[in-house]
């Protein structure tokens, strides 16, 4: 049979996906004609599509030895190459090619891939921008534009590229999930969710859409919605543990504690080192006061994905004897935590041992009157030497801590004089009054700090008591919010006046009452045994227990909960009628 009608058999099996069949009849032409360029190349390509890349390396190169301006042949040699790892080589080949076929699209596409593997965005980006220049209907190339620039967060632009990939392609599911992940980093809900859903129009069983659907109706508080999609996203992929965690916490933040534990125990089953699900498990233990599981399981907290890992060559204490050492308790999470287990440093030091705990700056001066603690030193500073150390948050566990032998013995921090002096001067001058300090946000960083947060706006009844005064407690972004505090409310904010939590208390010191979301303030006036009532969310922490308006860990703490999830104006309405009753009892 001629060649050429071979060739032709062999391309026809090609075109079918015969990959096989087409292989063998190139391999009858080279033994016919081994110097056959075409042929060479062709059979490079067929094995190269069959994942047999140093053999396919192997014929392209020897298909340029005898046509070495075959453009096409330095493409496909550039591909074979980058699947094989060899990243330096393709890039050297497309670029080749390039001199060779200097109006290819689809090599400036390629040679943008690799560049993309190599991390060399930049040039990436000016390989895929001639792509589209050359070929301004290339719908992939704009897309993978837009993955680049997305990356390095220029996403204005990477919007118009995604969109542009649309225009061309409107069935291009990828384009419609890439604009969702924008705008989920963007913060930009609503325009996530709409995106999101087109890919499902397109791709009905895309796995990741529904997963990040869930996810972003989780934070945006629709939890049925968040559920429906995250249940969804089992029943395409049933052995995914990360679906059924993220059930598990759309769950919990809906109340659903016990379905929310059978979600993570899902997760643990297909997953057992997943840290997250045992972290979770752990906090329900603890809120449902199981303390001596969750104290076990708390230990998890170190293998998550955000935990940070320091080097101590020190062991850490387990509650042996240590009388006679040195101990370092370091502070691992926020303000609040700090405040509220520093209360174990006392009975560290009763152990006969010497103290030194080492936290944020902002809480030093604060900490160097708490009954026990031998020296005070902020993150960052050199640390003396030390024995054995513990975690403050491990603290509970050493202790064998349970509801009933809480160390609740108030106050455990103290104000000094020259910081009650410094505030009374302010406060006082309005005696006749009662004092009540606010604050309604913490850290915009803390987890899920929007389910816990509210706005200075949801206390404006609070303007209609009379003879009382405001005082603003709040710092961070949210304390902008005093410019335009509710109308007739007389609010005082000194905040840009305190430098660090030992103010903070000082002025506490003056205040009759503190009203505070879940934050450190609300911790801080518990600590220094103030009056404190906190405004708790529906889904609680797990320090707040279930179904209590007492805080064991706070004597002079009253707790106003949620009664459904984002419902903060029954909160405010019975804390107004509290303080109406405090202030007819009061006058």
């Amino acid at each position: 049979m001629e060649i050429h009608k071979l060739i032709q058999i062999a391309l026809e099996h090609y075109q079918n996906g015969n990959f096989k069949q087409s292989e063998e009849i190139c391999r009858t032409i080279i033994e016919l004609q081994p110097e056959n360029a075409f042929v060479l190349n062709f059979l490079g390509v067929l094995l190269y599509q069959q994942g047999n890349y140093d053999s396919a390396i192997d014929y392209i190169k020897k298909a340029l030895q005898f046509d070495p301006y075959n453009p096409d042949s330095y493409d496909h040699l550039g591909s074979a190459l980058k699947a094989n790892g060899r990243l330096d080589e393709a890039i050297m080949y497309y670029q080749k090619a390039i001199g060779l076929k200097p109006h290819s699209a689809d090599i400036y596409f390629n040679l943008g891939n690799t560049f993309v593997m190599k991390r060399q965005l930049d040039e990436a980006i000016v390989s895929y921008r001639e792509a589209v220049k050359l070929n301004p209907d290339f719908s992939a190339a704009y897309n993978n534009l837009g993955n680049v620039l997305k990356e390095k967060k220029q996403y204005d632009a990477a919007i118009a590229n995604y969109q542009m990939t649309i225009e061309i392609n409107p069935d291009l599911a990828d384009a419609y999930y890439n604009l969702g992940n924008i705008y989920q980093e963007k913060g930009e809900y609503d325009k996530a969710a709409m995106h999101y859903q087109k890919t499902l129009k397109v791709i009905p069983s895309h796995f990741d859409s529904c997963m990040n659907l869930g996810t972003v109706f989780n934070k945006q508080g629709k939890l049925d919605e968040a559920i429906k999609f995250y249940q969804k996203a089992i029943e395409l992929n049933a052995n995914f543990a990360g679906s059924y965690y993220n059930l598990g916490v759309a769950l919990q933040d809906q109340g659903d504690i016990d379905n929310a534990l059978q979600a993570y125990k899902k997760t643990i089953e297909l997953d057992p080192d997943f840290a997250e699900a045992h972290f979770s498990i752990s906090l329900i233990n603890l809120l449902l006061g199981n303390f001596k599981e969750g104290w076990k399981g708390y230990e998890w907290r170190w293998k998550l994905k955000e935990a940070y890992q320091r080097n101590f060559y020190q062991p850490m204490w387990d509650g042996s004897d240590i009388k006679g050492k040195t101990i370092l308790l370091h502070a691992e999470q926020g303000f609040g935590d700090t405040i509220q287990f520093i209360r174990y440093a006392p009975l560290v030091a009763q152990r006969g041992v010497k103290v030194i705990v080492e936290c944020q700056k902002e809480l030093t001066s604060l900490f160097k009157n708490v009954e026990g603690i031998h020296q005070v030193i902020s993150h960052g500073e050199s640390l003396p030497y030390f024995d054995v150390r513990c975690p403050l948050l491990s603290l509970p566990a050493v202790f064998d801590t349970t509801t009933e032998n809480i160390p609740a013995k108030i106050p455990y921090i103290a104000v000094e004089m020259n910081f009650i002096d410094k505030w009374r001067k302010k406060v006082e001058i309005r005696d006749s009054q009662m004092k009540i300090g606010l604050a309604w946000a913490g850290r915009a960083t803390a987890r899920k700090e929007s389910y816990r947060a509210c706005s200075l706006e949801m206390f404006a009844p609070f303007a209609r008591l009379s003879n009382v005064i405001f005082y603003s407690l709040q710092k961070g972004k949210a304390s902008e919010q005093t410019v335009n505090s509710p109308f007739g409310m007389k609010l005082i904010d000194y905040t840009k006046e305190i430098e660090d939590f030992s103010d903070t208390a000082g002025l506490m010191y003056h205040l009759d009452i503190v009203i505070s979301v879940d934050t450190a303030v609300a911790h801080l006036a518990g600590a220094l045994g103030k009056p404190v009532w906190t405004l708790i969310p529906f889904a609680p922490d797990w320090r707040w227990s279930l179904n209590r308006d007492d805080c064991p860990w706070y004597p002079t703490m009253r707790l106003f909960r949620q009664t459904a999830p984002g419902d903060w104006s029954s909160v405010i309405d019975k804390i107004y009628n509290e303080l109406q009753r405090l202030i007819q009892k009061k006058g």
